[in-house]
């Protein structure tokens, strides 16, 4: 499953793996954008950094829509009402500071990129939801930011009313990425890749990453930059994380494009932005908010995309389809900071709620300011200390019930599927002398079976018969249809069955 823009980027960097023992001031672990930026920002200012990385450089991120925006969907108004206006003011100013980081950097290192300036809306079609952005608009003229509301859109169809924040942005992330890596070799930094890191230790004031290829790094501070941190303890973060996967296609439509970018206020959710490929215009279209691990016997979503493009793009054509997955934190702000009081020199990124290309830049802001021990006003915003769960107890609920089936209930039901049912290119759970059997049938019809328990924390896995994934509903962890591990947290394959 190729994104667009990975196939933008022709002869992509390939990197060592580590291959022997390193001492550096900075280990990141993640070359992402966030792993990146950090890496971008520490360099600079004279720190010997190391980045590794379990696959190539920017693993989620090549899988985003490439939107660089402080507008979170209608979230100024949430923000006010769980927390107060100066907090819903700070998130903003330090989101609309980040566009201008990024811009800076690409205008500095002349990063080639296809960084645009555009205006952002969150819209309606519907009547009822009008009163929704009346009361954001509200709160934002409270917090001295203009965003006017409008329906003079260049969306293809009739709106209600929509939302603009301007000045906001978008690029190609990878070639971003791309961009920062150079600058941090120029600048001495090391990047190893094809490299997964399974487990921190303190060491006097260092910390010690060990790799799996039996290397390790002694680092005086470690940055966990991999989406879900794959430490369970200290931290916890399993227990205040979920991840959620979106999916996107590109297309071709034949005609003249729209202009900005959108995304619309409710369920079912779609989001729109122009691209930049082989010298023309495309259109990408995003959707889903799918917890990841769930029932994916619904509508395929990416027919569901094609299908609401051919509405008004009757002879668009399909170049790119791909999903991403992103973790959100249970009260819908991201974890920034010390990872525990139990591991002071080692920080942490996460929970950028399908926002990270600019809540990545805020981030890696932040964890350099504690570095440099430096004091960062918004730094209370993203305390990664927190534990306000029940603020949020619709979604506390609903994780303990996936966590409570997925670890116990599930793994005592019976399979009421047989290895014959199971069609070409598809796959189930059966139970062979009463154990759980994960089978694949690919297309050439030949058996593939694993273990169906996810290495993380010993949850029963679902089959996506979308991404023909194995995808675990605890805490988000995906495999391939053989096995192989995808995304964090777990890092281990699954078992095969001969």
């Amino acid at each position: 499953m190729n994104s667009l823009w990975i196939d933008s980027v022709k002869g992509l960097s390939k990197f060592e793996t580590l291959d022997k023992n390193l001492e550096t001031d900075i280990c990141i672990i993640g070359a992402g954008i966030f792993g990146m930026t950090c890496g971008y920002y520490l360099s600079h200012l004279g720190y010997k950094v190391i980045l590794i990385d379990k696959n190539n450089l920017a693993g989620t991120t090549s899988f985003t829509t490439g939107k660089i925006t402080s507008q979170h969907g209608l979230f100024y108004s949430y923000l006010n009402t769980s927390y107060d206006m100066h907090f819903a003011k700070d998130y903003l100013e330090v989101n609309e500071k980040a566009i201008k980081n990024i811009q800076d950097i690409i205008n500095k290192e002349e990063i080639d990129c296809d960084f645009e300036i555009q205006n952002s809306y969150v819209y309606t079609t519907k009547k009822e939801e009008l009163a929704l952005l009346e009361k954001e608009q509200k709160v934002l003229e409270d917090l001295d930011y203009h965003a006017k509301l409008t329906k003079n859109v260049s969306l293809p169809f009739e709106t209600e009313g929509a939302l603009c924040f301007k000045n906001q942005a978008k690029f190609n992330p990878l070639k971003y990425i791309l961009g920062l890596a150079k600058t941090i070799i120029e600048k001495n930094g090391q990047i190893y890749t094809n490299t997964i890191a399974v487990d921190i230790e303190k060491d006097k004031n260092n910390s010690i990453v060990y790799a799996d290829t039996g290397k390790m790094i002694k680092a005086k501070h470690v940055i966990i930059a991999t989406r879900y941190p794959f430490m369970n303890v200290p931290g916890f973060y399993f227990s205040k994380l979920y991840q959620s996967t979106s999916y996107i296609v590109a297309l071709d439509t034949k005609k003249e494009l729209l202009n900005d970018m959108y995304i619309n206020v409710s369920s079912p959710i779609y989001s729109f932005r122009s691209a930049k490929f082989n010298g023309k215009d495309i259109l990408l279209i995003a959707s889903g908010n799918c917890k990841t691990g769930h029932d994916y016997s619904h509508e395929n979503p990416y027919d569901t995309l094609k299908n609401f493009a051919k509405l008004y793009y009757p002879d668009c054509e399909t170049l790119y389809e791909w999903s991403s997955e992103d973790c959100i934190s249970l009260d819908k702000l991201p974890y920034i900071g010390k990872y525990s009081s139990l591991l002071p020199n080692v920080y942490v990124g996460t929970g950028f709620k399908k926002w990270g290309m600019t809540l990545s830049n805020v981030a890696a802001n932040l964890i350099v300011d504690e570095i440099c021990e430096r004091k960062n006003p918004y730094a209370y915003l993203f305390d990664s200390t927190r534990f306000g769960l029940f603020k949020n107890f619709d979604e506390v609920k609903n994780m303990v019930v996936d966590s409570t089936n997925s670890l116990l209930l599930n793994k005592l039901k019976s399979s009421n599927v047989s290895l014959e049912n199971i069609k070409t290119n598809s796959g189930a759970i059966i139970e062979l002398d009463v154990k759980k059997v994960g089978i694949y049938r690919d297309k050439e019809n030949q058996i593939h079976a694993i273990n169906p328990i996810c290495t993380h924390l010993g949850c029963l896995l679902t089959w996506n018969d979308i991404d023909k994934t194995w995808d675990c509903p605890c805490h988000g962890s995906r495999y391939d249809a053989m096995g192989k591990n995808l995304y964090g947290p777990a890092f281990k394959n699954l078992e095969i069955y001969q």
